[in-house]
């Protein structure tokens, strides 16, 4: 114990868990929605229910990915649509009201 307490003053790392003890078996499992993940999917269908991107967007910002990592970047994706998609609507509704007058 001692030597660990001098590799510590040394400013070398400690080993605190056993090494064959891993988390990685956890990400063995696929992932919800067909394998996808829960991100991707609603990104693909987003085309066809653009709500899905909002859906994933709130799931991205409330940090659902830290349950597994592996969402992270489909639920960005979906956060990117549902702010892409936002824009194209408003400008397409200033459009359609402005251009009566």
């Amino acid at each position: 114990m001692n030597s660990n307490l001098e590799e510590q003053r040394k400013g070398k790392y400690i080993l605190i868990r056993d090494g064959e003890d891993s988390e990685l078996g956890h990400f063995y499992k696929p992932l919800p929605c067909f394998g996808c993940g829960i991100g991707w999917f609603s990104f693909l269908l987003g085309f066809v229910f653009p709500f899905a991107w909002y859906i994933a967007t709130f799931l991205y910002l409330t940090n659902y990915y830290r349950r597994d990592p592996r969402e992270r970047s489909g639920l960005a994706a979906s956060a990117i649509a549902a702010l892409i998609f936002s824009v194209a609507l408003v400008i397409t509704v200033l459009v359609l009201v402005f251009s009566g007058r």
